[in-house]
């Protein structure tokens, strides 16, 4: 059983998309052990006591620079003996002590199909925003490991979400999320867990 940690910022729509998956046996072989915010009042945290699983806070305004907090956030993550991270909506820049430390075990959700509409600057709404404006059919999501690339890791899961000419940045984000991001992240998880997820040359496969 691998031990997971979620870390967000928000209202925690995806982690509660992992929480429901793991109580409906779908990630068979991982646990959501902590959940770690950003935020003091991020609404994910009482969906995380909702289901009874334990919540830090880490802040980085009360660390004097990237390096402190990034040891605070390795130290949590050792004592909780955390196999895989989850960022699901987590707006803190990791640095790349984490990812070291981590490396091929975190795991990002981006409301896109890779390599559109990703990189600094594209996140939330503004992905939506940018992709009706470029007038694209087809958007999506992708669930992708971390590096010191923003979303540049490689690419573990993708699904399309096709477009339709009425849409809001808003409509379409819900529906990225619903029928793309809420599936993908928990199978991701699933299949990490599962050991079913290499890399090599910075290319993920998935066995069968």
């Amino acid at each position: 059983m691998l031990n997971i940690a979620v870390l967000v910022s928000g209202g925690g729509t995806n982690l509660q998309a992992l929480i429901d998956a793991q109580a409906a046996g779908r990630i068979p072989n991982g646990k959501i052990a902590c959940v770690i915010s950003s935020k003091a009042d991020a609404f994910a945290l009482e969906r995380a006591k909702k289901a009874q699983i334990p919540t830090e806070i880490l802040l980085r305004k009360e660390f004097r620079d990237g390096a402190e907090y990034d040891a605070a956030l390795i130290a949590l993550l050792q004592r909780y003996q955390i196999g895989l991270v989850v960022l699901a909506g987590f707006m803190t820049i990791i640095g790349e002590s984490v990812i070291r430390a981590y490396e091929n075990r975190i795991i990002n959700v981006h409301p896109s199909l890779i390599p559109s509409f990703c990189g600094e600057g594209f996140y939330g709404l503004h992905v939506h925003e940018a992709a009706l404006q470029r007038g694209v059919k087809v958007t999506g999501a992708t669930v992708h490991f971390v590096n010191e690339v923003c979303d540049g890791g490689p690419i573990i899961l993708q699904k399309a979400v096709e477009i339709r000419p009425d849409d809001t940045p808003e409509t379409l984000q819900r529906r990225v999320m619903e029928q793309a991001e809420w599936e993908l992240l928990p199978r991701a998880a699933a299949l990490f867990c599962d050991g079913k997820i290499t890399v090599q040359n910075g290319i993920a496969s998935i066995a069968g």
